[in-house]
This record gives C-alpha cells, sequence and structure tokens, in this order.
C-alpha cells in the first residue's frame, strides 16, 4: 500500500500534468482562435470582394439595359417625328444645304406680290453676276397687273341699264357709261327630249296598217335608253374625276331636280365601262409601243362574294382570283387586300389602271410579259419589278425610282446629319441636272447626263467606300445606303437612256387619284366591278393629263362608240385634245408652266450661288 510520500509525489505530478495541459490547451485554444480570426477575415474579405464585384456586374448591367433603353427611346422618338411629320408636317421633300436656313415660300395668289417677288429674284441674279464680275442682264419688264372683275368675253352678259331719269338728263349731253361687271351662276339643268314618231293611218285602206318613220335603230347605255350620254359622261366625271361616290351623286343631281337611285347610277355605270372597253384596250396597245412605262400600285379593299368565282380559260386573272378568294374565304375573313396598278406611258402620254386581287407579281407579269412588251419598266424597288428582267429572258429591264432613294437619305438626315447632308446635297446636284436636261432633246440629255451626273455618281460611291464605315448594320443611314448600293444598277440605269426619267414621282402622283376615291368608295364589290372601274379610271386620267374638259371629252368618246365608230386613233386624248382645242384646259397648261419656271429660276439661282461659295 503507497505511503504518504508517494501520494504526495503523485498528485503534485498530476498537478504538474494538468497544468501543462492547461497551458498546451490555452496556446491551442489562443493558436484556434487566432486561425479563427485570421479566416473569418478572410471569408469576410472574399465576401466582400464577391460583394463588390456583384455589385459592379450588376452596375454594368444595369448601365447596359438603360443605354439600351435610352436608344430604344430615341428610335421611338423619332419614328413617332416621322409619324408626324408625315401626317401634319409640309410634304414636300426639299433640302437646302444650310440646315440653318429658313424655307421661305416665295408665292401667293396675290399678283403684286409676285409681282415683287419677281423683282428680288432679278436682284438676286444681278447680285451673282456682279461677283462674277460679268455685266448684270437688263431688268426684266415688269408685267402690268391685270384688273380685277374682268370675266371671259365668250360669257353671256345681261344688260342693265341704270339711268337717270328723263327730267333729270334734260339737256345734258351722253358721254358713255360706266361698267360693272358681276358674275351669276345657276345650277346644272336636266331636261327631257320627247321624240314623237307620228302614226297615220289610210281611211281609203289602199294602205293597210299604220303608218310612221323609221324609228332610229342606236345602242342605249340601259334597256329602254332612257338617259343620254350626257348624263352618264357627269356620273363618270363626277366619280373618277372629283371623286364623288353614289350618294353625293344624288345630292348634287337632286338639286337640279332628278334623283336617281344608286342602282341606276350604277348600272349607268357598269354599262359606260363595257362599252368603253375595246377602247381602253386599244389605249392598253398604245402605251405598250412605249420604250419606257411607268408603274406603282396601291390597296384598295375588296368585299368578298359569298361564292368563290369559277377559273375562266380566257380571263388569266382568274386563276389567281379564285385561289386567293377561296383562301380567305377558308380563313373567315370579310374581304381582301386587292390592289390597284397604274402605268404610264412617258412619251405617249396615256395612263391606264388595272385591277388585281393582290400585289402578286402575276400584275406586272401579265401587263408587261404576256402582252410582248419590249422595253423598260421604271418603279420602285419591289420583289416583282426587280426580278422581271429574269422573268422576261432579258426583254423587260427594270429602272429604279432615285425618289425613294433620296427618301431614306431624308428619313435618316437626324441620325447621322454629315453624312445626310453629302448624299442629300449630291442628289440636289442631280435634280439640278434633270432640271437642266428637261428642256434638251434626247441626245443632248444623254451628253449632259453622261458628262455631269456620272461625275456625282462617282463621288457617291467613293464616299460610300471610304466615310461611312462608321456606321452600325442597323443604322437607318447604313438601310439607306444599302438601298443604294443593292440597286445601283438599276438606280443609273438613266444615265444610258435619255427617255428613262429619273423618278418615279409622275406614276406614284397617279395613286392619289385612286386613294381620293378609295376615301369615298370605301371599297370594291366585285372583281368584276375593280375591272370596270380601271377602264373608267383610264379614261377619265389621260383626259386630266392632258388638260382636257373631261366631261366633254368623256361625252365625245361615248357619242362616238355608241353610234359604232371604231376610229380609235381620233378619240386618243392627246390627238381630241390637238383637234379640239377649245375644249383644253389652258389654264392648267399655262399654271404648270409658270409653275415650271419658277422652278427653274430658284434652282438656277441656286447653282450659281453654289459656285461662287
Amino acid at each position: 500500500m503507497p505511503n504518504a510520500n508517494e501520494i504526495r509525489r503523485e498528485n503534485q505530478r498530476l498537478k504538474r500534468e494538468l497544468s501543462r495541459r492547461e497551458a498546451l490547451l490555452a496556446q491551442r485554444e489562443s493558436k484556434f482562435e487566432q486561425q479563427l480570426s485570421t479566416r473569418e477575415k478572410e471569408l469576410t474579405e472574399q465576401f466582400d470582394q464577391r460583394v463588390r464585384e456583384l455589385t459592379e456586374q450588376f452596375q454594368n448591367r444595369m448601365n447596359e439595359v438603360n443605354r439600351l433603353h435610352e436608344e430604344e427611346i430615341e428610335q421611338l422618338k423619332l419614328e413617332q417625328k416621322l409619324l408626324i411629320e408625315r401626317v401634319f408636317a409640309h410634304k414636300s421633300e426639299r433640302y437646302i444645304d444650310n440646315p440653318n436656313q429658313l424655307l421661305l415660300e416665295l408665292t401667293s395668289d396675290d399678283k403684286e406680290f409676285n409681282l415683287q417677288v419677281q423683282d428680288a429674284v432679278e436682284g438676286l441674279q444681278i447680285a451673282a453676276d456682279e461677283v462674277n464680275d460679268t455685266p448684270p442682264r437688263p431688268p426684266r419688264k415688269k408685267i402690268k397687273k391685270q384688273g380685277d372683275g374682268k370675266f371671259p368675253e365668250h360669257m353671256v352678259k345681261d344688260i342693265i341699264d341704270v339711268d337717270l331719269s328723263e327730267e333729270e338728263k334734260e339737256g345734258l349731253k351722253h358721254i358713255g357709261y360706266d361698267p360693272v361687271h358681276k358674275l351669276h351662276m345657276k345650277r346644272p339643268e336636266f331636261w327631257v327630249v320627247e321624240t314623237r314618231y307620228h302614226k297615220y293611218v289610210d281611211p281609203s285602206k289602199e294602205k293597210p296598217g299604220v303608218q310612221s318613220p323609221p324609228r332610229e335603230e342606236k345602242q342605249g347605255f340601259v334597256k329602254g335608253d332612257h338617259y343620254d350620254s350626257s348624263v352618264v359622261a357627269e356620273i363618270i366625271t363626277n366619280r373618277f374625276g372629283y371623286h364623288q361616290p353614289f350618294y353625293r351623286l344624288q345630292d348634287l343631281f337632286g338639286v337640279s331636280g332628278w334623283v336617281p337611285s344608286r342602282s341606276t347610277l350604277s348600272n349607268l355605270q357598269s354599262s359606260a365601262a363595257n362599252l368603253i372597253k375595246p377602247f381602253f384596250d386599244y389605249l392598253l396597245v398604245c402605251v405598250l409601243q412605249d420604250s419606257v412605262i411607268g408603274t406603282d400600285d396601291t390597296g384598295v379593299k375588296l368585299l368578298l362574294p359569298k361564292v368563290v368565282p369559277g377559273i375562266d380559260p380566257n380571263d388569266p386573272k382568274s386563276g389567281r382570283a379564285h385561289e386567293v378568294i377561296s383562301e380567305a374565304i377558308r380563313q373567315g375573313k370579310r374581304h381582301v387586300n386587292a390592289k390597284m396598278w397604274a402605268y404610264r406611258g412617258v412619251t405617249v402620254p396615256i395612263n391606264l389602271f388595272d385591277f388585281t386581287v393582290s400585289r402578286h407579281r402575276d400584275g406586272p407579269d401579265l401587263f408587261f410579259i404576256d402582252s410582248g412588251f419590249k422595253g423598260t419598266l421604271l418603279g420602285d424597288c419591289y420583289g416583282a419589278n426587280t426580278g422581271i428582267e429574269m422573268r422576261s429572258r432579258g426583254e423587260v429591264v427594270h429602272a429604279a425610282c432615285n425618289a425613294h432613294a433620296r427618301r431614306g437619305f431624308k428619313e435618316a438626315l437626324r441620325t447621322h446629319e454629315a453624312h445626310g447632308r453629302f448624299f442629300l446635297g449630291c442628289y440636289q446636284e442631280l435634280y439640278d441636272i434633270e432640271d437642266r436636261g428637261a428642256v434638251m432633246d434626247a441626245d443632248a440629255r444623254l451628253e449632259l447626263r453622261q458628262s455631269e451626273s456620272c461625275a456625282v455618281w462617282n463621288r457617291m460611291r467613293d464616299y460610300i467606300a471610304t466615310k461611312t464605315l462608321d456606321l452600325l448594320p442597323k443604322d437607318k443611314m447604313q438601310s439607306a445606303i444599302n438601298y443604294v448600293t443593292n440597286q445601283w444598277e438599276a438606280l443609273t440605269r438613266y444615265m444610258s437612256d435619255p427617255l428613262i426619267p429619273f423618278d418615279n414621282n409622275e406614276s406614284e402622283q397617279l395613286m392619289r387619284q385612286v386613294a381620293l376615291g378609295r376615301k369615298n368608295w370605301l371599297f370594291v364589290g366585285s372583281v368584276k366591278s375593280g375591272c370596270e372601274m380601271t377602264w373608267l379610271m383610264s379614261l377619265v386620267s389621260s383626259a386630266i393629263r392632258n388638260h382636257l374638259h373631261v366631261s366633254v371629252y368623256v361625252k365625245d368618246v361615248l357619242d362616238s362608240l355608241l353610234a359604232g365608230s371604231t376610229d380609235y386613233e381620233r378619240l386618243r386624248p392627246d390627238v381630241w385634245g390637238e383637234q379640239n382645242p377649245e375644249h383644253r384646259r389652258e389654264y392648267r397648261t399655262a399654271e404648270r408652266e409658270a409653275k415650271m419656271k419658277r422652278k427653274r429660276e430658284q434652282r438656277a439661282i441656286r447653282r450659281l450661288l453654289r459656285q461662287n461659295t
């Protein structure tokens, strides 16, 4: 059994061991706390670093999103501004080199004001001549201001004498009178012509039956022949010249005492269209003899019939109409967006319209390829136009409209002003060259285009290759440039043919005649009705183009066709106008010439000022 000393020594050893272990434990706890503190700091730093990285990534992402939103907002603002301008702004596409220069409309109905403007133009010309050290031109003789209240001499005059009484003028000598003219009018009049065929019988009965003069056999518009061609001519003129729907024609005619039903007006219109159809076919042949034909199209609403029309083997359009209408009925539609096409002869002054149930290439192909046309189609870069050269095996080539190309730069001007000003300036020069060439013969115009226009196009090509590398693929300016480069051959084709116009604006303006009427017609009732409308529109539009009094011309055409005449050459609107100069709207001709003269003067002064800067 251990003694007390051993127990004491063992106790002391255990105490020392306990102290050592406590010290070791304290050392380990201190080391662990130090490691824990270090790890905690590392984790805290890593966490803070990760938070900073995520915050930076989030901020960068938000900045990118904000940038995209700002670009989208700016794009929407630009599109909104363009839409507002298209609806409310002035429709002119004029461009002035100096963006800070305000546009002044130097035209007015005030003759005195126009004379002052003419003086100002002459002053600018004299100043420009002085800059060039050239002797100034002698000032033009001022046009005397026309007196007000003068009316054409051919008008019927009712004379009203206002004189002194016999007592007041006793002993006085009459030296003349002061005329005061006042224009009056009365509403159009209708009257009925009753033709009486007298009947006789022989009382002696030697001549049996009733004796009566032979009745004139002639074609009428509707059964019974109750309507003269003058009435039908007014219906056609008001319908397609003044764009009046049938219900307004009822009011117009009702003021004069005759209120026709709408079905009567429709029947008379349809009958006149069928009468005119052979003459329309003749005009079609005349236009196809031209070397350059401009074309454009616009939409009209075609109501769907209850029964799908069949396919007529003699009508190449019927197959496409059957296909489109069948598909629309299957889809439960009530109408389809049909198309009115305009075809304008450049040297043959005739406008033609065509109707198709869709904007399919069948329209241009039927008009140009199937008819055997050989020449140039002037139009926009719609696929049916651009591919017609391949489909016609080179017989028909496409010339593009430069107004479309220029319009792209005009719309992109606000996004890239420097590029826009360059391209619009080039197009301004090209239009100035065309303005000078308009009064030249074909050979001189071709020489002018090849000597001056070619240099402008080369300058545009070099600028595109070297100065537009900063543009992004989706920029409006880049889209406008792509349009020009992709259609370069078609846009410059006019430089190899003096008869090809620089743009297709004349054909595009024909779409206004459809658009104005479309707001009144609202829809086309059937394919047959659409075709009949194109025949009548072609007649009226060609008369307007040749500055004829439409109703007089249409009446003469109807009378000639009713009489069985096939002398279509005499009825051509340009030939008819030469043979009947008294029925030409000379005021329209003078108005157009005056407008072109003012435009040429302004462009001439602008060219002169550009040369001096």
